[in-house]
Formats: C-alpha cells, structure tokens, sequence
C-alpha cells in the first residue's frame, strides 16, 4: 500500500512545529451548533491545508460543493460577492468577528496562530492573502501587532530554546 497523508503537500515542506499548530486548530469549538459562523470559517480553514477525505485531494475555495460536513463548503456560489470568494468569505470572518465573546477563548487562538501559518505559507497567492488578512484581522480585533513571518519562523521553526524563549509559563518536564 502506497502511503498517503491527509495534508497537502506544501503542509510537508513546514517545520513539525507549524505543522502541529495546523492541526491542533482543526477542531471545532464545543458547544456551538453545526451552522454558526466560527464552523463555517473553520470548514475553509481544513480545505486549505487539508485533502478532502471523500475526493482525496485539495478543494482550493469556500464554495466548491464535496468534502461533507468537515470540509465541506463555507459559503454558497450564490453568497459571491462580485463573483469573488474572497470578499464573500470576508463577510464570514467580520461576522465571526461580531460573535468572538461566544467562542472558547483557546479555540480563536489556534485559529488564529493556524491562520498566521497559512497567511504566510499557502503556495496559492488567494488563498495567502485571504489568511494573512484574517490573521492580521485576528491580531488587530486584539489590539496587537501581527508577528513578521521570520519571528513566527524563529519560534515555530522545531528548535525548543526559541519556542520557550517565548514562553512566560513554561511546562514543566516530568
């Protein structure tokens, strides 16, 4: 049997560190219901680094139907705005924006770390720059400053004394 991996395979070519950080933001809040809007940004957030299980390969928009329910589409082919998903999927994330005080604190933060990995990384320049503005969306609703994508590699980049160099609580080794 030929190996095969769920991500894409620019995710491979990331360090483990950003690679976990991807992963650790694909599950959804709990407590929230299928339809709310955190769900529907999150479904676009798996299609852009993860093969859809059902087609076995990348679906690259928010609207493009397939994927089932955890990366199925995000928005409608009748939702486009000037016949651009991007503009329509900002709609999602000033409406996910407007609901943030009802979304687990820990979830927005890897969603907002993964979105980071994604704004700077995606070989696809649509995809990047719909990520990038959300991440700097994120961080701004925040009132912070965007990280510059090699102080994110320097503490993403799998070498543990720059990862805790950023630390405040550090975790304790057993």
């Amino acid at each position: 049997m030929t190996p095969k991996s769920v991500t894409q395979d620019w995710v491979l070519g990331l360090s483990f560190m950003q690679q976990s950080v991807l992963m650790s933001a694909i599950r959804g809040p709990d407590g929230l219901r299928k339809d709310h809007v955190a769900k529907l940004l999150l479904r676009f957030f798996r299609r852009s680094f993860l093969k859809s299980a059902f087609e076995g390969e990348p679906i690259n928009d928010p609207c493009t139907l397939g994927g089932g329910s955890f990366t199925g589409p995000s928005i409608s082919k009748n939702e486009l705005i000037d016949g651009s998903w991007a503009n329509a999927t900002r709609r999602l994330v000033k409406f996910y924006l407007e609901s943030v005080d009802e979304i687990p604190h820990h979830f927005h933060l890897h969603l907002m770390h993964g979105a980071e990995i994604i704004g700077y990384k995606h070989p696809d320049l649509a995809i990047r720059a719909f990520w990038h503005w959300t991440y700097c969306s994120l961080v701004n609703d925040a009132h912070l400053f965007p990280e510059s994508e090699e102080s994110m590699d320097k503490r993403l980049g799998d070498i543990e004394a720059n990862w805790r160099a950023r630390e405040v609580v550090t975790a304790k080794q057993p």
